[in-house]
């Protein structure tokens, strides 16, 4: 009997000796030598005090107790949470674990999670209370937003007015959570009120939780109108959050904004997960200022839904229905892309992008194999990357409107829609493509858009 089995066993044994020799791993795997460094890159920035993941990871004791599952998460690529593809565009900070880096977790695990010898590497330091320094101004939440222990999502949008001594420019916009074991994501815009337009920015209700009731409802209900009825200046996306998760910083001089005396910060949509227990959030916003206007404002453009371009076929996704829809647009002069937004909700389940030059060359910009609602990030590039005059931009994405698919909010499957002006709802869906950019300069291509963090401190 055993030997109907050995030749199965030999396989076996030489696919895993094959497998830990191409990854060449070292005879045993100590945490201080070997995993320390992975985990402090990828994970410690969410798994910290103050870092919006449910707990820590920050020493030997806190990852050795959680080994099994980190190898699991790991090897699943559920963590740590990046959803773009690496091998098809490279983005500013991404958190990826390459397959040895996977292997040597699972070695480290099978070995028996030694600590090795010597002192272990020091955790990196996180500043409290903002990552860039002392800010300008802190705009803090006008009102506790409560959270019922109901354990459902809770999508908010909230108004934050504030006043400055004169009309400035912005540098920089970093949000904080204010309860971080419960805020998810945030879209954050901004609201500038030219002089005379309101004469009380701080009135209506501050925090509208979003239903079905529609955006003109709710906004209503915010009293964001100027006094005459129409509405501000908006600035859209000067602020995002997930956990762990820079702001986009751009080299000086690009994307700088205007800010008047009177404006507001529009909180469209903030995320908070579901919690068992009543909670309170009451998130801020730090503004690092500018010395000066921009010499090079950035531009946006948004692709699909609401955008500059249709989608097709027409979003509308029947029940037990797995369908592809495309949209695309041709670029009217030579851009430097410099960040990029991919927009799906709850059954989309793939979202890719590229651009065709008019000499037929393919420029890959972003593949998202398995989408996923909760990881929603604005990618940034490297560096500036230009796209000539001609070049068409399209956008593929795939929806799941089967009981297949985990993250349906039906069951059984209902007719999902995209969303019209003025009416929108996570259970909707939408096909988005945001894009902010540059006209290009010549030499674009060699500006770097790398983070230099330090030149924000004071």
């Amino acid at each position: 009997m055993l030997e109907s089995w050995l030749p199965i066993l030999t396989l076996l044994l030489i696919t895993s000796c094959g497998t830990r020799n191409e990854f060449n791993l070292p005879e045993t795997v100590t945490f201080n030598q070997h995993v320390a460094p992975i985990i402090y890159q990828n994970c410690t920035p969410c798994h910290r005090p103050e870092g919006g993941a449910p707990f820590q990871m920050m020493s030997y004791r806190d990852v050795a107790k959680r080994a099994k599952m980190i190898c699991e998460v790991t090897e699943d690529r559920y963590m740590p949470p990046w959803p773009a593809d690496p091998n098809y565009r490279s983005f500013v900070g991404e958190r990826y674990l390459t397959d040895r880096q996977i292997a040597m977790l699972a070695k480290w695990l099978e070995d028996g999670k030694p600590e090795g010898e010597g002192t272990a590497p020091e955790p990196p330091p996180f500043p409290s209370g903002s990552m860039f320094g002392e800010p300008d101004l802190v705009v803090p939440f006008r009102d506790s937003i409560f959270l019922p222990g109901d354990n459902v999502d809770k999508f908010i949008t909230v108004k934050v007015p504030f006043e400055l001594e004169r009309d400035t420019f912005i540098r920089l916009i970093e949000f904080v959570p204010g309860n971080r074991d419960l805020v998810h994501h945030m879209n954050g815009h901004l609201m500038n009120y030219m002089a005379g337009d309101k004469k009380d920015i701080y009135e209506g209700e501050h925090v509208v939780e979003d239903k079905e009731k529609g955006n003109r409802g709710m906004y209503g209900r915010l009293k964001i109108a100027n006094d005459d009825g129409t509405f501000p200046v908006l600035s859209p996306s000067v602020s995002n959050y997930l956990p762990g998760v820079l702001p986009a910083i751009y080299p000086d001089g690009i994307g700088t904004l205007a800010v008047k005396r009177q404006a507001a910060f529009l909180v469209r949509n903030i995320h908070y997960g579901p919690t068992p227990v009543d909670a309170y959030d009451r998130s801020y916003f730090n503004v690092f200022f500018a010395d000066g206007p921009p010499k090079r404002p950035v531009q946006e453009m948004m692709l699909g839904t609401l955008g500059i371009s249709p989608v097709v076929p027409a979003l509308v996704v029947p029940p037990d229905t797995v369908m592809k829809v495309m949209t695309e647009y041709q670029v009217r002069q030579d851009i430097s892309l410099l960040t990029i937004n991919p927009h799906m909700h709850l059954i989309g389940t793939s979202f890719k992008a590229w651009a065709t030059t008019p000499k037929g060359d393919v420029i890959p910009l972003i593949s998202i194999p398995k989408w996923d609602f909760r990881w929603q990030y604005f990618y940034t590039f490297h560096q500036m990357l230009r796209i000539p005059k001609g070049s068409v931009i399209h956008a593929e994405g795939v929806y799941d409107n089967t009981t297949d698919n985990p993250n349906n909010p039906y069951d059984p499957p209902k007719r999902v829609v995209e969303p019209a002006a003025g009416n929108m709802r996570t259970t909707d869906e939408m096909f988005q493509f945001i894009i902010t950019y540059l006209p290009y300069h010549k030499g674009d291509e060699n500006i770097s858009l790398e983070p230099d963090t330090n030149r924000y401190k004071q």
